[in-house]
């Protein structure tokens, strides 16, 4: 069904069509060394106890805790060493009482002991004998079996993005392989009859084309791999080839570019030429990106994005990074980062969209200041400048200097993961 243009969607909405759209169903197994950024398709639950035995978390004496009871530096508690434990193996020393092993951080406790007294509240006497001047309570610098993991416990959920410590943990209880979603495909068109390659020099009228490139790194920074289709002339023809050429080899297919009014509009015409394409978003109350189209083909989303350098990557950082997220399997669960500023200047604002303001994160004294970049949306400079967004709510009509804010860091800079 055909609509007018621009019936703006509030961002909230936009966001839960979004996340209507269905997860790529392919798995596959890889191994833990390739598997960072992945997402996991199935619930990992632990094969075994983790660290598996009592193990010292101090470098001191292995000792029974009630042999050191009352131990203080003017009346320090004498013990027998046995011997020492060696790291890697299993002792064959038993602690009985007034006895003590010597220990090192990791070592597994020997029998009898139930406590590590650190080394420096032990002093030598002799080759045989110590003096412990400190009294520990049972399990005290120790590490029980399960105090890490224990069997049975699901320590990694389905849909969970993996990061190095996730990987650690695999690799602690001897999981080498995991199985992930398989990485969402993004087809890339840029379109325009003045935009060029930019492998060439711009005629006056000409620009080289940003989006692909820009696009194509946020895909792979939220884990998608980007495809490439080419630079498009404004030829209705044309772009439903390069459109269709898209659908068949990706699971979602992002054209740059014609989406906003002019005579020239071909995107949501070329959409709607398609063969069972439902419209779900025909611009959205943000500034900036306005003109962004979303809509499906079967279960694929198709995009429309601004073709405007700053508009297309903020959508695309705002709106599109979600969209590989729910592709790629990733639990809605998990909460981009957001950092407190001090806004340096009054911003304006109008009510009924959401703004979304570049700033560039100053450290003054105690207090962290977001100063906002000011730039039009055809520039890039100012995305290079700045280190993330401020968000400004549709109901405000501003904010204030010296206004605490919420800045979002660019992706790249660890924003979402």
């Amino acid at each position: 069904m055909k609509k007018d243009f621009f019936k703006l969607i509030p961002p909230e909405k936009a966001i839960k069509i979004i996340n209507q759209f269905s997860s790529i169903s392919e798995e596959e197994q890889l191994s833990i060394d390739q598997a960072l950024g992945r997402v996991l398709s199935e619930d990992i639950y632990a094969p075994s106890d983790m660290p598996g035995f009592y193990r010292a978390t101090m470098d001191g004496y292995a000792v029974r805790a009630k042999d050191t009871f009352g131990a203080s530096p003017t009346l320090p508690a004498l013990l027998e060493v046995k011997g020492e434990v060696k790291m890697g193996e299993v002792p064959e020393i038993k602690i009985e009482e007034g006895q003590a092993a010597k220990i090192s951080t990791g070592g597994m406790l020997p029998e009898g002991a139930d406590g590590v007294v650190m080394i420096e509240y032990c002093h030598i006497i002799d080759e045989k004998t110590i003096e412990v001047e400190k009294a520990i309570s049972p399990l005290e610098n120790v590490m029980l079996p399960d105090d890490d993991v224990k069997k049975g416990e699901l320590i990694l959920k389905k849909g969970k993005r993996l990061r190095a410590q996730d990987i650690g943990a695999l690799a602690g209880l001897g999981i080498e392989y995991v199985k992930v979603h398989r990485k969402p495909k993004i087809a890339i068109i840029s379109t325009g009859d003045e935009v060029i390659p930019i492998n060439q020099n711009p005629r006056p009228g000409q620009v080289r084309d940003i989006n692909r490139f820009t696009l194509s790194c946020l895909c792979r920074i939220c884990g998608a791999e980007p495809i490439f289709l080419g630079i498009c002339p404004d030829d209705f023809s044309s772009l439903k080839n390069y459109l269709e050429n898209g659908l068949n080899i990706a699971d979602c297919v992002w054209i740059s570019g014609g989406s906003s009014v002019g005579v020239r509009d071909l995107t949501l015409k070329v959409f709607e030429s398609i063969d069972g394409f439902e419209l779900l978003v025909h611009g959205i109350a943000v500034s900036p990106g306005k003109p962004t189209i979303i809509g499906k083909v079967g279960k694929k989303p198709v995009v429309g994005l601004p073709g405007q350098v700053s508009s297309a990557f903020i959508v695309a950082e705002v709106f599109m990074s979600k969209l590989i997220r729910v592709l790629s399997g990733e639990s809605s669960e998990e909460v981009p980062l957001e950092i407190d500023a001090l806004m340096t200047r009054n911003i304006e604002s109008a009510t009924g969209r959401e703004d979304y303001i570049r700033v560039k994160l100053i450290r003054k004294g105690d207090d962290l200041l977001a100063d906002p970049v000011i730039g039009k949306s055809g520039l890039i400079s100012p995305l290079v400048e700045a280190d993330g967004l401020v968000r400004i709510d549709i109901n405000k009509e501003g904010v204030y200097k010296g206004e605490k804010v919420k800045v979002i860091p660019f992706l790249s800079k660890g924003g979402l993961w």
